[in-house]
């Protein structure tokens, strides 16, 4: 089962899109508010090298500052077995 972490903010629109996209494909995922955890916020701009959200880290890997068909072309490059729906 991969690991997911989206990173968001409560009045992102991205952040919205990206979670409703992770929810549709069945994809399981643990969201952190970034504006409410500074200290979240910081682990974000560690693992990223920038500021914005969403940021998603599926197993180790990250993108930044996305939308949905940039969250599909991400996704479709990892491993199947990392993206697979979960039952």
């Amino acid at each position: 089962m991969p690991t997911i972490k989206l990173y968001s903010r409560s009045l992102c629109g991205w952040c919205q899109d990206a979670k409703r996209y992770l929810k549709e494909h069945n994809l399981t995922f643990d969201e952190v508010d970034v504006g409410r955890d500074p200290a979240a916020y910081e682990e974000m701009k560690r693992l990223s090298g920038q500021t914005f959200v969403p940021t998603i880290v599926v197993d180790g890997k990250v993108l930044a500052d996305f939308d949905v068909a940039q969250l599909e072309k991400f996704l479709a490059a990892l491993p199947k077995t990392t993206t697979q729906a979960q039952a």
